[in-house]
Order: structure tokens, then C-alpha cells, then sequence
């Protein structure tokens, strides 16, 4: 079949493109880098979510930010969404919160200093605007329509997509926030042991960085109800991957489970084309509804990549996806948390043999309980917090392994192992179990 000519580069001819360019992300043990992804909410004095347009809105916010520290404006349809700059970016998530998707860098200190420019950077303009900024993974008293739309078409077909799937999708969008860190792997056997690791270790630390007690104006009775969310979002798309304890496990096999993964769109001229539930395999053969006899991109392989939101997600480099939102030391920690314990062939070993007996169904099991129930979940004969305990010990050693000095920023993790409380116990004792006493900006 001819390919018809797109904006978006590289046609892909055959399957085996995809799991090349999946395979492709491999890199030497000496290229190895630290990618940080983290969001927040924008609120004034009210605790009501900074709106997109007008003086003090978002898309002033881009704009300054742009005109005094130098960040490239990306717009859409003629209006800012984005900012990149040395390799990192700011952009926008459906209700407007506000994340900092960090540059690829090689040390824990190189992310704190970048988190620190990043919060200096806002703060400067939102501060005298009467804004402030707050790390939870759910807004504890906002509601759905106290939030404006992002101005990018994707959400436009995302938000059609996610009120006919589950009841909280257009929650997920609008009210939740995460801290996420994605690290690389260096073969197809170190992709395939990482990823077994983290996703059996991802409910451990959903309970390890619970921080979202709070929705709506209620507490929800869940420590993580932004992880809860996610419980009853698109099952399409979400979820432990058992596939990934198999034996079968492979590049080959993540690029057959992307496949099936119903699409969303295809971006062609600036504009998001509505594919909603078409098939990527379709397209292979240039028989996409959405786009009849045009083959697809690369580009559009790595845009569909980008829709599946499992709690850890294979591009090329792996992304942990199981974390709230919180403050500094809070961001720092879950970097600090996957580092050592993904980054150093010590810890991995040990974490291997941590989670080598976890079934893949009692882990799925686990991962709709630990939102919940936290340090106290029971799993495997002990609990989420003696879980915890002995992932934080490994994270450290790998951490020592580095011999980088980075150890400091798991102290946080610590004191909340060593208290049996995480985030979301201490927000729910401070605020006596009222949301808005929740409201405490902390970043």
C-alpha cells in the first residue's frame, strides 16, 4: 500500500518499527539519566483553581514566565499550552495544573536544583498575583466545574472519551495531581526485570506517597483517592499489566498490548483528529477510519504510547506512575525512592528477590486496597508498611552504591516509616477532617 505523505514523519511499514522504536531507547549503563515529572495546583486565597484566561490567569502565567526566564512558547491553535527549555518542559494538564516534565539529568542534586529554579521561577510572578501552589494528588475541595479546560484538542477528545468510560475519568483530568520519575534501561533484559520490580513495588509506594485524603469538600475515606480514581477511570487503559510477569514479557509484547489499546487520535496540520476507539493495528494497514489509506508515523506511535496509563508505562525509558503529589522534600523522595532501588545492580537484586514470590493476581489485588488502607494494607503474609520498610532500606543502599550523596533525600521517607504515617494520615490529623483546612499551600 502507498503511504499518504503527513506532517508527522517516518512512516512505519511494518509491526516490527514499533517494537524497534521501543527497543531503541536502550542505553549504556553510562548514559543512564533522571527525568522528573511533577504537578501542582495553582489556587488563590480561596483555594479555587487558577483559571486559563484574563490578567492573573494560566496563559499570562506562560507568557510571563517566557518573557523573563527564556522558555520557548509552544501554542496551539494560536495559544500558549507549553513552554521548553535545555531540555525540559512545563506544560498544562486538563484542569490546568501546572507540571514541570524535568530534563534528562544525572544526579538527584542536578533535580533538586532544577526543582528549586522551576519553583523560584513561578513563584515570582504568581506570589504577587495572590497565588499559591499546592501538591496533594486530589484538590481537597474543588469541584469539577470550579475548573477551566485546557485549550488543547487532545483533552477536547480525551474528556468525550472519559465520560463514557468509569465514573471518575473527567475527575482524573481535572482533580488529580502526580509525581512521576522515569529512568532508563539498558537492554531488553534490564527492561523487562525493572519493570517487573516497579509494578510489583507501584502499590507499595502508592501507600508509601498516599496524599489525597480529601475530594471535593469530604474525605473520602481512601489515603490515595487520587489513586483511587484511577481504579474506575478506562479499564482499556489502566492498571497492573499482568502480561509483564509471564514469561512472554518483551518489547514485542508491550508493542502487542499498546496495539489493542483503543486510540484516541491522530495529529495531522496542527489539529487532533478524533480516532476514539479505532484500532492502531488498523492503521497499519492504512485502514483507519480516521485517516483512510494513510499509513501511520512514528510520530503517531509515540503519541499513542502516550495514551495507555498504567501504573508503570514503557516508552523508551520506564515511568512510575503510582505517586501523589506533595511538597519538596515530598517530590524529592519518590525520585530518590526509584533511583536507588532501580539504578544500582545491588538494590535491584535485592528488590528482585523482594517481590519474586508476589502473584500477579494478589497484586492486583493490592493495588485496589493500598489506596485506601495505606501502611495497613495486608499482602504476601505481612503489610504494605513492612513492605515499605525493607524497599527503603534497599533504595538507600542503591543510593550509597552511587556514592553521590543522595541519600538525604529519602530522609523524609524515613521519618514517615519510622512515625507509621504517610502524608495523608498527617494531613488528615492537621486538618482535624476538614478539607478546607487541607488547603495548605506547601510548595
Amino acid at each position: 500500500m502507498t503511504a499518504v505523505p503527513s506532517s508527522a514523519g517516518g512512516v512505519i511499514t511494518d509491526k516490527k518499527q514499533l517494537t524497534a522504536y521501543l527497543a531503541e531507547g536502550c542505553k549504556p549503563v553510562s548514559a543512564a539519566r533522571i527525568g522528573t515529572e511533577h504537578e501542582k495546583f495553582i489556587i488563590d486565597a480561596r483555594g479555587k483553581p487558577m483559571p486559563y484566561e484574563g490578567e492573573r490567569g494560566i496563559r499570562a502565567l506562560l507568557e510571563a514566565l517566557a518573557a523573563r526566564f527564556g522558555w520557548e512558547m509552544v501554542r496551539e491553535q494560536g495559544l500558549p499550552i507549553a513552554l521548553l527549555k535545555n531540555g525540559a518542559a512545563i506544560s498544562l494538564e486538563p484542569g490546568g495544573q501546572f507540571e514541570l516534565s524535568g530534563a534528562p539529568l544525572q544526579t538527584l542534586h542536578e533535580t533538586a536544583a532544577e526543582l528549586d529554579t522551576h519553583l523560584a521561577e513561578v513563584h515570582s510572578i504568581i506570589d504577587p498575583w495572590g497565588y499559591a501552589l499546592l501538591g496533594q494528588g486530589t484538590h481537597p475541595t474543588a469541584s469539577r466545574e470550579d475548573f477551566t479546560w485546557m485549550p488543547k484538542g487532545r483533552y477536547a477528545i480525551m474528556r468525550a472519551q472519559m465520560a463514557d468510560k468509569g465514573q471518575h475519568g473527567i475527575d482524573m483530568m481535572l482533580r488529580t495531581t502526580t509525581v512521576q520519575v522515569n529512568l532508563d534501561f539498558h537492554s531488553e533484559i534490564d527492561m523487562i526485570r525493572k519493570f517487573r520490580v516497579s509494578l510489583a513495588l507501584q502499590p507499595i509506594a502508592t501507600a508509601l506517597f498516599a496524599n489525597s485524603p480529601y475530594l471535593g469538600g469530604t474525605a473520602t475515606g481512601y489515603q490515595s483517592s487520587r489513586s483511587f480514581i484511577w481504579t474506575d477511570t478506562d479499564p482499556d487503559r489502566t492498571g497492573m499489566l499482568k502480561f509483564v510477569f509471564t514469561n512472554d514479557m518483551s518489547f514485542e509484547a508491550y508493542t502487542e498490548y499498546m496495539l489493542d489499546v483503543p486510540m484516541y487520535f491522530v495529529y495531522r496540520d496542527g489539529h487532533y483528529l478524533n480516532a476514539r476507539g479505532q484500532s492502531f493495528r488498523a492503521f497499519l494497514n492504512g485502514e483507519l477510519p480516521a485517516l483512510p489509506g494513510e499509513l501511520p508515523t512514528v510520530a503517531d506511535w509515540a503519541d499513542h504510547l502516550s495514551t495507555a496509563f498504567p501504573e508503570v508505562r514503557l516508552k523508551r525509558y520506564l515511568e512510575m506512575r503510582g505517586a501523589d503529589s506533595g511538597n519538596r522534600a515530598h517530590l524529592m523522595a519518590l525520585s530518590a525512592f526509584w533511583v536507588g532501588l532501580l539504578m544500582s545492580t545491588t538494590a535491584l537484586d535485592g528488590a528482585a528477590d523482594l517481590v519474586k514470590n508476589w502473584d500477579a493476581d494478589a497484586l492486583s489485588v493490592l493495588r485496589t486496597t493500598a489506596p485506601q488502607t495505606g501502611f495497613n494494607t495486608e499482602f504476601n503474609g505481612t503489610t504494605a508498611h513492612g513492605a515499605a520498610v525493607e524497599a527503603l532500606r534497599l533504595a538507600r543502599h542503591g543510593l550509597l552504591d552511587r556514592n553521590l550523596g543522595e541519600g538525604v533525600y529519602l530522609d523524609y521517607l524515613d521519618t514517615l516509616v519510622a512515625n507509621g504515617h504517610n502524608a495523608a494520615q498527617d494531613l488528615l490529623n492537621i486538618s482535624h477532617g476538614s478539607a478546607a483546612k487541607a488547603l495548605l499551600p506547601n510548595l
